[in-house]
């Protein structure tokens, strides 16, 4: 049992895939295009934004806003971002790329996401933006994180790459915050055939600026208004995007039954699954074990692959070796024990039911 089988996943799409990869050739337009155009318009209506802007990847999303507000003097070299500390490394290289200071903070161990009761006391006055990542398909919004981004005068900026289709109280993640960077990596519930990703916002200026971050700096042909970079959404990508999502909530609630499934089930000791949520879109489906590498090995001997996210936190990654000696204790934990289960639209019940038996039968 594979952990993710793309192809297969892929295959439930062929020939509608096929058939707006030719509508594209046929047009001649590769880039900027209208297939562009039309995903942007379908995906800031399905997120509940007024604009979304394609660009090359979910890093990309990510580091362009942040340098956009830099850019529009909301922000300088050495402002400082409170962002969880288990997230995946693209959320801090993106602010580090920006010559800004990424505040650490630690998870609620039961909902995975930055404890919203720790984040006040990491603010000083140099603190600009509140970065929330919704891990795993799961939602970091909570309405105090919304509150102290209003009584401190902080941007909030959405990490959404792992829950397209979360919601929080009806709006879905990605429409919460001031902006959000969105991964389509090929893996994820919406997911391209390459690298792709896109910015939601409704904020007209920032728009604005990004579309000409992303373009080289550039509004107009050899006009550049800023030190640019090219990172940009094809035609191929879009068209593929766009028929995928219209079967994402179709997809995002076969996950939420396979989820209900584990936790419902699940009954052994050695294995915790966290608080779980029922807006969840389960990206991944994470349960957490001190005997988490045994219990991996005693799953692929039984044909089930798993997956671990992530085993070695930011802040003990070579490439910040300033930051290696820091205690984050939490998200230490959580990194050691971390193992990710089989989670998809193309896993039947019966699979799901074995996976059960052996987690229950595991010592």
């Amino acid at each position: 049992m594979k952990y993710l089988d793309l192809k297969r996943i892929n295959e439930a799409y062929d020939a509608e895939i096929r058939q707006a990869i030719d509508e594209v050739m046929q047009s001649g337009w590769y880039l900027k295009g209208e297939a562009t155009r039309r995903f942007e318009t379908n995906y800031a209506e399905y997120i509940g934004t007024r604009y979304c802007i394609g660009c090359g990847n979910g890093l990309d999303a990510l580091t362009l806003i942040l340098r956009a507000y830099i850019e529009m003097g909301l922000m300088k070299s050495g402002d400082e971002v409170i962002v969880p500390a288990n997230t995946f490394i693209a959320t801090v290289l993106a602010i580090t790329d920006n010559h800004l200071v990424p505040v650490l903070v630690e998870p609620d161990p039961e909902t995975l996401q930055i404890d919203d009761t720790l984040i006040e006391e990491a603010i000083t006055p140099h603190t600009k933006a509140i970065m929330i990542v919704h891990l795993y398909g799961r939602c970091a919004y909570t309405s105090r994180i919304g509150d102290i981004c209003r009584k401190y005068d902080l941007k909030l900026i959405e990490d959404n790459a792992q829950a397209h289709g979360c919601t929080f109280e009806g709006s879905r993640t990605g429409s919460l915050g001031d902006a959000a960077g969105h991964s389509f990596y090929p893996g994820k519930n919406l997911g391209a055939l390459g690298d792709a990703g896109a910015v939601t916002t409704n904020d007209a200026q920032l728009t604005d600026v990004i579309r000409a971050l992303g373009n080289y700096g550039s509004h107009k042909k050899y006009v550049h208004d800023y030190v640019g970079r090219n990172s940009r959404m094809d035609e191929f990508q879009a068209a593929i995007l766009d028929v995928k999502l219209r079967n994402l909530d179709k997809v995002n609630l076969c996950r939420k039954e396979i989820a209900s499934i584990y936790i419902n089930k699940v009954e052994n000791p050695l294995i915790h699954i966290p608080q779980s949520d029922r807006d969840c879109v389960w990206h991944i489906f994470p349960v957490f074990s001190s005997c988490r590498d045994c219990l991996q090995q005693y799953l692929h001997d039984q044909d089930v692959e798993t997956q671990i996210h992530y085993p070695i936190p930011p802040h003990r990654q070579q490439c910040y070796a300033e930051w290696n000696e820091r205690s984050l204790p939490v998200t230490e934990r959580l990194s050691r024990e971390e193992l990710s289960l089989p989670c998809n639209q193309i896993i039947d019940n019966e699979e799901v039911e074995r996976v059960v038996r052996l987690l229950n039968n595991f010592r």
